[in-house]
């Protein structure tokens, strides 16, 4: 007998592994811009149709996804650290005497 597959679906560790290897094979192969131009709408009748099709795609869906919508955001300073200075130390300032902690 074979060996039995257990795992299917999101969990099929297998299978993830055999299509992450074969998506670094066709992206090494350089044939990636070929590929999208060969997907690109071939005339403007086309791009309006694939246009249309993807606005009913998106009317039926729930929401757009909100971190396609966000900017990204800069990590606030650590607590402690002098934000005036033009640079901010890579160590937190330690305390003056007199004030506290």
């Amino acid at each position: 007998m074979g060996k039995q597959d257990n795992v299917h679906g999101e969990g099929n560790y297998e299978a993830s592994r055999q299509y992450n290897e074969a998506t670094r094979k066709f992206v090494a192969s350089g044939k990636v811009d070929k590929a999208a131009h060969d997907a690109a709408p071939s005339s403007d009748a086309e791009a309006l149709q694939l246009a249309a099709a993807e606005a009913e795609g998106r009317s039926r869906a729930k929401e757009e996804d909100p971190a396609l919508a966000r900017k990204a955001k800069k990590p606030a300073p650590a607590p402690g650290l002098d934000r005036t200075a033009p640079t901010a130390p890579d160590v937190p300032a330690a305390p003056k005497p007199g004030k506290g902690a």
